[in-house]
């Protein structure tokens, strides 16, 4: 579908897409439902963007210990987690890049929020929507909610 392999669907690229595997809808429908994978109004639709649109919505349960993960590592309750939010949750020392002294503290802390941030705003603050938006995609690919549960309960020490 990606005729100018730059990774992402323009409007002409997603139409023909549609057309050539036999999904069959109105261009005027058509147009609405690329609309929807566009989330961020660019007129392309990356990877990103399709996947945060056809991954399931989390389960109440799930919410609910994602939602406690967030509260653990935002220690001031403002809704953002930053780097001094994780001084003192997140230990940096053991890191094998602080280790060997390639990275600072604040480096690893960095990297860290990274993981979690948006990816088209890497800015060092976590909000709780960029938090619940990265474990909905890792909620997407365990099917089991006790799983889900344990395995966040485990990495987080909850």
């Amino acid at each position: 579908m990606d005729d100018d392999n730059n990774r992402s669907l323009d409007l002409k690229e997603f139409l023909k897409g549609l057309n050539d595997y036999g999904i069959l809808m109105e261009k005027q429908e058509a147009i609405s439902l690329f609309q929807q994978f566009d989330r961020d109004g660019s007129g392309s639709i990356d990877f990103d963007e399709f996947l945060f649109t056809l991954r399931p919505a989390m389960s109440k349960a799930r919410k609910e210990v994602v939602l406690q993960a967030f509260r653990k590592l935002d220690k001031t309750g403002d809704g953002v987690i930053t780097i001094e939010d994780l001084q003192g949750v997140y230990n940096a020392k053991y890191h094998p890049k602080y280790q060997n002294g390639e990275w600072t503290e604040d480096q690893v802390f960095r990297k860290f929020l990274d993981s979690f941030d948006s990816p088209y705003e890497k800015d060092g603050k976590v909000t709780k929507e960029e938090f619940f938006n990265y474990y909905c995609g890792v909620s997407a690919s365990i099917d089991s909610d006790v799983y889900f549960i344990l395995m966040m309960k485990n990495a987080w020490k909850l």
